[in-house]
């Protein structure tokens, strides 16, 4: 009787929660891609500028399901189109069935792409070792109604990579020109410092001309504290020269707070919760004097249906340019976003219930400066790809309960009557990542 009388009070907590999406779904193929467009923060930009920002009076779903008996297999389909018909504008489905050999090993692989318009079938595969740290890919589009470019024809790829290097190239066997390499990289990383440069061959008439022709050529550099977990904060700063015609500054940071708990549905003993925060500034602007239409490059190298952040570093890119974006999670249902650009501004609001499988909505609104117009898009994601992932984050943090939350012991500081949350970020253990992005340190 007197041990049920004298029992301690539970613990103070702060809760852990999840990102939304996390790791992004273009980590799954970027062994397909050139690590120079996915390092320098490119993918973590692409991301904030990008994710839940729907296009005025346009609405889009996305449906990310695999079965519960067999884990290799899953199904990725998107339906997007405009809220109000019109003959011009047409709405676009497609889908990616893809077969992962092992399910803690994303590298390996090979998918499926249909969809009404072109490519009409299209199909990947990677083979990636980690014991050697050598990867070989190819993408084949099979149905296509017309084929006009040389990537129509199908491109194939080597790459080494290891914790410091990345190295790589692609060609095009059935091309109906001489250009070999398609696409070549080179990536290395020593210590914070992050440097690249990437040849892609689309100007010049002859292969010692296009490799003289320093338009062919991107170089960048960039600097990067943190590590890979969400629960640490990160930040990169980048400097590119694309082409040698567009120059780009940009930074990104992860920011990972924790305030008090005022949420009356929530126990006595929750005294906190973790907040991600996420900031980015994109710069653009030309450094060449003339634009010459017969400059301009036949395609994209990215498909329309690749989750690769496709580069606007073109010839027909504007003069100069910039955008502000920023993010905030305030709990493992609701995250607002904004940003802001000389032509354009948008601000996001996702709400997401983690049933199993998990759905999100989000509408966002766009304010267009130049007409001073505003529209509003939707959006509806339903996934049971990727898992909600925690990891421990420093020692006061300690697993509680299935749901994640975490006992935070030694964190409450008293300054007068206003309890303060304070956590040594720099003491735990944060290179537990999901499996979407292992091996993690021996892939740069």
């Amino acid at each position: 009787m007197g041990n049920l009388l004298d029992k301690e009070p539970p613990p103070p907590m702060v809760l852990v929660p999840p990102l939304f999406d996390y790791p992004p779904l273009a980590a799954r193929t970027r062994m397909l891609e050139s690590s120079y467009d996915l390092l320098f923060g490119k993918l973590a930009l692409k991301c904030l500028f990008d994710d839940y920002f729907e296009q005025a009076r346009h609405f889009s779903t996305m449906i990310m399901l695999k079965p519960i008996d067999d884990p290799h297999v899953d199904l990725v389909a998107t339906v997007a189109g405009p809220l109000d018909h019109k003959p011009e504008e047409n709405i676009i489905g497609n889908a990616f069935f893809r077969w992962q050999s092992d399910v803690d090993d994303p590298h390996t692989f090979m998918d499926l792409f249909v969809s009404n318009a072109d490519p009409v079938l299209q199909m990947r595969a990677c083979a990636y070792y980690p014991r050697y740290g050598l990867g070989a890919f190819g993408i084949f589009p099979m149905l296509l109604k017309k084929r006009i470019t040389s990537e129509d024809f199908g491109v194939m790829g080597l790459r080494y990579g290891s914790s410091n290097l990345s190295v790589g190239a692609t060609v095009m066997p059935f091309s109906l020109k001489d250009d070999c390499p398609r696409r070549a990289w080179l990536v290395s990383k020593m210590g914070r410092l992050t440097a690249g440069v990437q040849y892609e061959p689309e100007y010049g008439s002859k292969d010692t001309q296009k490799y003289k022709n320093l338009k062919n050529w991107s170089a960048a550099i960039g600097y990067g504290v943190g590590s890979s977990s969400p629960l640490s904060p990160s930040f990169n700063f980048g400097l590119e020269l694309s082409r040698s015609s567009q120059f780009i500054a940009s930074f990104y940071q992860h920011v990972v707070v924790q305030r008090r708990v005022k949420n009356p549905l929530e126990e006595n003993e929750v005294v906190g919760i973790t907040n991600y925060i996420d900031f980015g500034f994109e710069l653009q602007t030309r450094v060449d004097d003339i634009k010459s239409s017969s400059d301009v490059p036949e395609s994209n190298d990215v498909p329309e249906s690749s989750n690769v952040p496709k580069s606007s570093n073109g010839p027909n890119a504007p003069d100069s340019t910039f955008q502000v974006a920023a993010s905030w999670q305030a709990n493992k249902n609701f995250m607002l976003k904004g940003k802001v650009g000389p032509l354009s501004s948008s601000i996001a609001l996702a709400f997401k219930s983690w049933w199993k499988p998990s759905f999100t909505f989000s509408v966002s609104a766009t304010r267009n400066h130049v007409v001073g117009e505003t529209g509003y898009g939707f959006g509806l994601r339903v996934e049971n790809l990727r898992q909600a992932s925690y990891q421990r984050a420093d020692p006061n943090f300690v697993m509680l309960t299935p749901n994640k939350e975490h006992l935070a012991e030694g964190i409450v500081w008293k300054v007068g009557k206003r309890p303060m949350l304070q956590s040594d970020i720099n003491a735990g253990n944060f290179d537990g990542i999901p499996k979407e992005l292992r091996p993690l340190g021996k892939i740069l």
